[in-house]
């Protein structure tokens, strides 16, 4: 696949160097003619949502680096557009953004089921024509995105998941040492 629009997946080249990016898998949100903006799920940062956000009372529900840009944001993708209100689908079975204090309030209310939705601190965005210039460069490989593997919970294995679901020319990559010269 070499759609870019909402749903794509960004998957991290194996020798892609940039410490922000490096083995990460991106849900790409929005793609237009001005920019492009995504979510980095495979990458989890130090601080839980209630650490960050005093009125969610539920404790421990992990929070995602989205990426370098506006780490003062919180942002979220989700799997219950009968609880959350506002929401965009992006592809079948993932919304983005929706009523925060919706979502505030029906984690609070425990009506939310968490492994139906990720928060995230930051998000990846590119302005016009830089996509597309790093999919020229061939920093990423493409798939579409898929609920199993966009909510999963074992983000240590989503990079290598999402090569191995693309099928056998790209699952070898999975393998390939971070470093190939110290091999």
């Amino acid at each position: 696949m070499d759609t870019l629009s909402p749903g794509a997946l960004l998957i991290a080249d194996p020798f892609l160097k940039d410490p922000n990016f490096a083995r990460t898998v991106i849900l790409l949100c929005e793609h237009q003619d001005k920019g492009s903006f995504g979510f980095v799920i495979n990458k989890l940062f130090d601080q839980h949502l209630d650490e960050l956000i005093p009125e969610v009372l539920v404790t421990g529900i992990p929070v995602y680096t989205g990426g370098p840009v506006q780490m003062d944001t919180i942002h979220f993708i989700h799997q219950q557009p009968d609880i959350i209100n506002g929401g965009m689908m992006i592809a079948p079975g993932i919304y983005w953004g929706g009523h925060f204090d919706n979502v505030v309030e029906s984690l609070n209310q425990g009506k939310i089921n968490l492994d139906k939705i990720k928060f995230f601190i930051g998000y990846s965005g590119w302005s016009s024509g830089q996509l597309e210039e790093e999919m020229r460069e061939k920093s990423w490989i493409t798939s579409m995105a898929t609920p199993d593997l966009v909510f999963d919970k074992g983000e240590q294995h989503i990079w290598q998941q999402a090569l191995k679901n693309m099928g056998s020319n790209f699952a070898i990559m999975a393998n390939y040492p971070i470093d190939p010269s110290l091999n």
